[in-house]
């Protein structure tokens, strides 16, 4: 226990995080978000975060120590993709009931489940994960999963981040720390080369990283482990012998890039495949990286010469959509590295930016929102559900875009929304994603459902009606009389 409390005391003290830095000691012990509240859903827990980042690891079988409920809490919560195994989508779990706490079955279920998997499956890996539940009541599961390797001649590898430990965020650190002290570096590869990277923080939502791998495939460039989307076992234990590293996320597995580049010199740096400068300068930085660990500087000359054309395709097709879209007020309600990319990648074409959450930026990423908007007036932390709906209904805003838990607030205020985190459905990373991307927000602010919602309901009253009403009824009071009129006799008139 005193090993896992100093390895959290790790984590929390990350120095490549330049906000961690600046921290004293006691804030610094908090970690890098809000307490949570007991009993709410705040955004998820340590058990969630750790499984966020461990469960794209497509071959890997995943098995959930714990209550029924818990592997509900986090299984299929993102859009990752695969390119080929589908074990990732089965879901494992030693179903702990309250009789198996009282009696003390914990341990024996654990070894009998990851028995069950490797006689059914026959995965590379089981991954465990321990929940509240059983870290309270004392399951050593790291013996048990030692246990079962000798036994079964497979690595089983324990992922100490139970949810009472704290923040999702904290769980991403802590599932790559798991993934440094147990899985990279186990297996030495045959075929390193000069042009290995590894791609950190990158879950391949939507498929969105096949985009991106084609171009550096031209450039001869081998993804040696993208971790975790679309990740393959064998490839992250070999991660220890790539030449350079990109950071796609750096709030969730900045500490293993740092200690990777401590323990086996790969150099790495924070950059953006959304957008297609920050795509550009993306593959520019690979390759300036790579040719500082040996490789020939012809790939900087194959590098230019790709960008060149592809960033002139893209153009071509994003020429369409400028005139419809150039003006267009956009309210970004996300966080982390989109804070700043999909804000870079709109102004590109001409949309104004309204206004971007910083909720979960670093400070890099707040500089970064500041130098492309010139100020810090349209940042904002936290934006409460009532200030969105007022903006939106205020048409101060065409669109917004954000996550799904905000989509009610625009439809509500009859705006048009996109989805641009991780339960979206089309890939945005690359040249061909910046334009799908542009598509998808020029198919929404035009599409015509728009104009009829926000036409008023033949039921509603509207304020011209309301002043007409008056000489209405009085007209309406004439008719009846005249049609009365109408009805009578030569007979009634004479007598009149």
């Amino acid at each position: 226990m005193s090993s896992l409390r100093a390895k959290i005391q790790d984590v929390f003290n990350e120095p490549a995080c330049e906000q961690n830095r600046r921290k004293d000691a006691k804030a610094r012990k908090e970690g890098c978000s809000k307490p949570l509240t007991p009993g709410a859903a705040a955004g998820g827990c340590a058990f969630d975060g750790a499984k966020i980042v461990l469960q794209p690891i497509t071959d890997v079988a995943h098995l959930i120590h714990g209550p029924l409920a818990c592997e509900g809490n986090s299984w299929d919560n993102r859009g990752a993709a695969s390119s080929g195994p589908t074990l990732w989508r089965t879901s494992f779990t030693t179903d702990l009931t309250e009789l198996d706490v009282v009696l003390g079955q914990g341990e024996r279920k654990l070894f009998k489940a990851i028995r069950e998997i490797k006689e059914a499956y026959g995965p590379p890996a089981i991954f465990v994960y321990p929940t509240c539940v059983t870290a309270l009541i004392g399951d050593d599961i790291e013996a048990v999963c030692k246990r079962a390797a000798e036994k079964f001649g497979l690595p089983v590898v324990p992922v100490n981040a139970p949810g009472f430990f704290g923040s999702k965020n904290l769980g991403n650190k802590l599932a790559g720390e798991a993934l440094l002290e147990r899985v990279i570096g186990t297996v030495e590869p045959d075929d390193a080369g000069p042009h290995d990277i590894n791609i950190l923080g990158e879950f391949n939502l939507a498929g969105e990283f096949w985009l991106v791998k084609p171009l550096l495939d031209r450039l001869g460039v081998r993804v040696r482990a993208c971790i975790p989307g679309d990740a393959h076992y064998l490839d992250i234990a070999c991660a220890h012998r790539a030449r350079a590293a990109m950071m796609v996320c750096s709030t969730a597995l900045i500490n293993l890039a740092r200690k990777m580049e401590q323990r086996w010199d790969i150099p790495f740096f924070e950059g953006s495949f959304y957008g297609i400068t920050d795509t550009s300068e993306a593959l520019r930085q690979i390759s300036q990286l790579l040719v500082k660990k040996g490789a020939d500087p012809e790939i900087l000359g194959r590098t230019e010469a790709l960008i060149e054309e592809e960033e002139a395709i893209a153009w071509k097709k994003l020429t369409a959509y400028r005139p419809r879209l150039e003006g267009k007020r956009v309210l970004l309600n996300t966080g982390g590295v989109k804070s700043w990319s999909v804000v870079h990648a709109l102004m590109e074409i001409g949309i104004e930016i309204v206004g971007t959450s910083v909720k979960k930026s670093t400070v890099e990423d707040k500089e970064r929102v500041k130098q492309f908007l010139k100020d810090d007036n349209h940042m904002f932390e936290q934006m409460a559900p009532r200030e969105l709906y007022a903006i939106l209904s205020e048409h101060k805003a065409d669109i917004m875009l954000s996550g799904g838990r905000t989509q009610f607030i625009a439809l509500k205020a009859k705006t048009p929304w996109l989805d641009i985190n991780q339960e979206r459905q089309h890939p945005y990373a690359g040249y061909d994603g910046m334009v799908e991307l542009v598509r998808q927000i020029d198919l929404a602010i035009h599409n015509p459902i728009w104009r009829q919602v926000r036409e008023p309901a033949p039921w509603d009253c509207q304020p011209a009606v309301r002043e007409e009403l008056p000489r209405m009824k009085s007209e309406i009071a004439t008719l009846h009389v005249v049609q009365e009129f109408a009805g009578t006799t030569a007979g009634d008139l004479s007598e009149c």
